[in-house]
């Protein structure tokens, strides 16, 4: 496939689109989990978000878990 140079440019903003929001919420989520190896892993990594969607989606759901709190109110952790 032979791409001239507008419609390279065009390729490189939509993925720039589809890949920001991603990493975006993926780091976020990371660090206020607090974990850095993940974070670093994100930050490096250009995956094309299928890393930051695995995380978002697999990892980090898999943490969270519904606890009790002193009053007896349950909250999301």
């Amino acid at each position: 496939m032979n791409l001239n140079q507008d419609q390279m440019v065009t390729l490189i903003v939509l993925i720039a689109l589809w890949t920001i929001p991603w990493k975006g919420m993926a780091l976020w989520k990371a660090a206020r989990r607090g974990e850095k190896a993940w974070f670093v892993a994100l930050l490096v990594l250009n995956t094309l978000a299928i890393l930051e969607i695995i995380y978002l989606f697999v990892f980090a759901r898999e943490k969270e878990e519904l606890m009790v709190a002193p009053n007896n109110n349950i909250q999301k952790v």
